[in-house]
């Protein structure tokens, strides 16, 4: 229950009466009374310091909210106490580290810790194993832990976007339950090798790394449940050619990159063309190449190359009335308004007009 202090303004959580809930029949005899979880906000309060009263029972709070404030450290006693806590939202903040304590959070499911000043995250945060949710976009952060993807190991989505990260740590490669990894508008300039432990990966956005970015890993295309590639923006003069055999790609965005390999007349055709063109590529070049071959193998492991020949791109006179696209696609073609003109997305019922 929450009250206000019409003497002092102050905002207080009352949990002397807690609520609730019923489990069975009313003529059960296993009839259980336990408290709720609760759920305490303090988001967009104009607060500088947490408003904790005596009163507050910190062992029931599941959800704490405390964003949009002016809060610049959050004590370290205060997050040691919140042992049943699933959801801690303290974006948009004045916070430039976090308490070492949040590593006491075993239950912890989304932590939301964007839109602050924070350099680095505590390594203790790894300790956090049941973290799902880990928002951490629009910060200033240079790394992340070391071993976050050996811990983390129920952790389905990651946003870092918008920070100066330079690498994502080569465990980030094991985060095997991961769908969703955001990253872009950093300063990578590479990514982790060996991706192919991310098995349930479904988007990958690694977009507007700008001139940093200059290569993508071949492990790409052991992705096999990858749905949506987004590398727009960036210094790539080639595609890997294990891209071609990803079967549930359906989007891929290729903008702003001055694209050698495949070739704009290609590129031009759409996702189902260059899919082609980079199967076709490896499939005749990978007896060509020791690591090629290597990952030839995994590549048939996966499932994701099954070693046919596909038909040869004809790139010169191809001038058709319109390309029906299977899966949405950005050209890098008339880009009249420069380097951050928005994005076109083709949809699957959409048609391409060269």
């Amino acid at each position: 229950m929450m009250m206000v202090d019409s003497e002092h303004g102050m905002m207080k959580v009352d949990f002397s009466k807690p609520k609730i809930k019923r489990f069975g029949g009313s003529n059960s005899q296993d009839e259980k009374e336990i408290p709720m979880h609760e759920v305490v906000d303090f988001s967009a309060m104009s607060l500088d310091t947490l408003p904790v009263t005596s009163n507050l029972n910190l062992g029931i709070v599941y959800k704490l909210d405390i964003s949009n404030n002016n809060i610049q450290v959050i004590p370290e006693s205060l997050t040691a106490r919140l042992l049943n806590i699933g959801v801690l939202d303290v974006h948009s903040n004045q916070l430039k580290t976090l308490p070492n304590s949040i590593g006491c959070l075993s239950k912890l499911k989304t932590l939301n810790v964007s839109g602050n000043q924070l350099q680095s995250l505590p390594r203790t945060i790894e300790n956090c194993r049941s973290l799902e949710e880990l928002n951490a976009n629009f910060n200033q952060l240079t790394r992340l832990p070391d071993t976050i993807g050996f811990e983390l190991i129920n952790l389905k989505k990651l946003s870092v976007n918008s920070n100066k990260l330079a690498f994502l740590p080569s465990s980030t490669s094991h985060l095997t339950n991961l769908r969703h990894l955001d990253a872009r508008l950093n300063h990578l300039r590479s990514l982790p090798d060996d991706l192919e432990n991310l098995i349930n990966l479904e988007i990958l956005n690694i977009s507007q790394n700008f001139q940093y970015l200059e290569a993508l890993p071949y492990s790409l295309g052991v992705l096999i449940s990858l749905v949506e590639l987004d590398i727009s923006y960036n210094n790539i003069r080639s595609l890997p050619d294990s891209i071609g055999c990803l079967k549930r790609l359906r989007k891929l965005n290729v903008e702003g990159n001055p694209l050698e390999s495949p070739p704009p007349e290609v590129v031009e055709l759409g996702l189902d063309v260059i899919k082609e063109y980079l199967s076709e590529k490896m499939n005749g070049a990978h007896q060509k190449s020791s690591k090629k071959r290597s990952w030839f193998g995994k590549l048939r492991k996966y499932g994701t190359f099954n070693g046919a020949r596909v038909r040869q791109v004809e790139r010169e006179g191809y001038m058709p009335d319109y390309q029906t696209i299977d899966g949405s696609f950005a050209s890098p073609r008339n880009m009249g308004m420069g380097m951050f003109s928005p994005l076109r997305i083709f949809s699957p019922k959409h048609y391409f007009t060269r």
